[in-house]
């Protein structure tokens, strides 16, 4: 089952990549931008679940609007894992009400060791969360 999900996250992820081009369609009314009943954007969120969903979550908080995951480690890659904290820091649906960090380490066959993360795979999951966050609130029509 995890590598069933593991292959629909990585077919899909191209797909929520490419969603970020285009512009509201003048026609639709959007949601609005601003939807906290949880303590923070719904929309981020929603969209930070989903995009973590094939990872084990360690910690979620709504109300603060912190989830941290559990390691995960890639079936194709075994001796590495990876753990994420995504941090929502406004009700606005802005680039920087949101912030990830991951840390990530390797195997050297005896025990786990600190590895460096690469800013841009960082840089990347804060571009998919926000592509889907948006496609969510283009997807809530009101009117």
């Amino acid at each position: 089952m995890s590598r069933l999900r593991n292959a629909a996250f990585a077919a899909l992820l191209p797909l929520a990549l490419a969603a970020c081009g285009g512009g509201d369609r003048p026609s639709q009314t959007l949601a609005p931008a601003q939807i906290a009943t949880i303590g923070v954007n719904s929309y981020l969120w929603r969209a930070s679940l989903e995009t973590l969903s094939f990872m084990p979550l360690a910690q979620t908080d709504s109300s603060g609007g912190v989830i941290v995951t559990d390691w995960y480690a890639n079936p194709a890659a075994p001796t590495e894992r990876m753990k994420l904290t995504v941090t929502i820091l406004d009700t606005d649906l802005r680039a920087d009400a949101l912030s990830v960090a991951a840390s990530r380490q390797l195997y050297n066959g005896t025990q786990w060791l600190e590895a460096p993360v690469q800013a841009a795979t960082v840089q990347r999951l804060e571009e998919i969360i926000l592509t889907r966050a948006r496609e969510l609130r283009r997807n809530t029509v009101i009117g």
